[in-house]
């Protein structure tokens, strides 16, 4: 239910995030290459490698520069062919490797395989423009920003165009291929931005779950505490009181046996309603309770007859607040009286013990009782109360 299966979730799509959010350190470039989103890319890109048959048709068919001679003739061509693979390849690895730079270090990648085309001069010459459309394609891969994406595309696609001048027929320079280097590597761009929006949307919702899955762990914890904190003083009071009357008062042991059943009963149901998400605090069984507790506890209570001043949008709120201030008044106070003190807007729980100490200040269940009333847009504060001893004030 509350397992975070964000690393799961992120090997089933393409690793693929703008530029301008990616972390300063990088990714795993292994897992990168490796990553399924990286199998599909091998797969798209491996069928657009067709693109370079004309190219490798020319370095076959082709024939070799006599300066050469025919004795060094096939070592030229194996050359030729193998840095096409190599520029293939380098094609193949470009995306993968985007996918876990930091934004800065992005442009390199389409700038090395750009430069790497070079390489094939001295068998294409200006026809080595042909391999510029996986360059284009790189770029749109990097999803940088709009502005040095465009004008890193059009550049290349003016280049195309005017190594093209040089091998143009009488009708005019060729517009054919910087077309072809424009569009494509655009129609890349657009979708590189569109994969890298999706991962970001399944990254915040994601993000969401967790926290959602935190903040429920959250509720369930404070419950808990909430719960079995009050209920367990209870019960050891009462226990301690049934262990004194064994002896001089078996009935009155009886009795208090019989609650201390009957509290253990209550915390029991409490729990599964709590895990069930579907338990609240009602203010006038939180009275009750109190009571109860008090009594057991030898403090004399002096509680409201009546919940109704307070607004019913506040009563659990207020009913939260009784349970953890008299939870902390049998525990901490050392106190012989103990005032619940209801106002329209507010609630107050004060003792004559010992007043506010380190450990009832710093209690889990009054941080807890903190985040409710946060929650509830209300303020709650401690300190020293009318009667001497420890305070506790929620007003909303």
């Amino acid at each position: 239910m509350f397992s975070d299966d964000r690393t799961v979730r992120g090997a089933r799509r393409w690793p693929l995030r703008p530029a301008w959010v990616v972390p300063n350190e990088g990714g795993d470039l292994r897992a990168s290459l490796r990553s399924r989103g990286a199998v599909s890319w091998y797969i798209g890109g491996g069928l657009s490698l067709l693109w370079l048959f004309a190219p490798l048709h020319e370095l076959v068919f082709e024939p070799v520069p006599d300066l050469l001679g025919a004795a060094h003739a096939g070592w030229f061509l194996a050359l030729g062919i193998g840095l096409l693979v190599v520029y293939a390849l380098a094609f193949l690895c470009s995306a993968p490797v985007v996918w876990v730079l930091p934004g800065r270090l992005r442009p390199l990648v389409p700038l090395g395989l750009f430069a790497l085309s070079f390489t094939l001069v001295p068998w294409y010459g200006w026809g080595v423009r042909g391999v510029w459309t996986y360059v284009g394609v790189a770029v749109g891969m990097c999803v940088l920003r709009w502005r040095p994406t465009m004008i890193a595309i059009v550049g290349l696609a003016v280049l195309a165009y005017l190594f093209g001048i040089p091998l143009a027929a009488a009708g005019g320079p060729d517009l054919f291929l910087p077309a072809i280097i424009l569009s494509i590597s655009l129609m890349m761009a657009a979708f590189a931005r569109q994969l890298a929006a999706m991962n970001e949307l399944r990254s915040a919702q994601e993000e969401l779950q967790v926290m959602a899955a935190d903040r429920e762990r959250g509720r369930i914890a404070r419950d808990m505490h909430d719960l079995l904190g009050h209920s367990l003083t209870v019960i050891t009071v009462k226990s301690e009181l049934a262990g004194r009357l064994v002896d001089l008062d078996p009935d009155g042991a009886k009795r208090e046996i019989g609650e201390i059943e009957q509290l253990a009963r209550g915390a029991l149901a409490d729990v599964r309603t709590t895990v069930s998400g579907f338990r609240g605090a009602s203010l006038g069984r939180e009275l009750s309770a109190a009571r109860v507790a008090l009594q057991a506890a030898g403090i004399r209570a002096e509680l409201p007859s009546s919940v109704d001043v307070v607004d019913e949008s506040h009563r659990e709120l207020a009913g939260w607040v009784v349970r953890e201030g008299v939870t902390n008044v049998v525990r901490h106070s050392e106190a012989s009286v103990c005032r619940v003190t209801l106002a329209g807007r507010a609630v107050e729980i004060a003792d004559d013990g010992v007043g506010p100490s380190t450990a009832s200040r710093d209690s889990t269940g009054l941080a807890g009782l903190r985040e409710r009333a946060e929650a509830a847009g209300a303020v709650l504060t401690v300190g020293r109360s009318e009667l001497g001893g420890f305070g506790l004030r929620v007003a909303w």
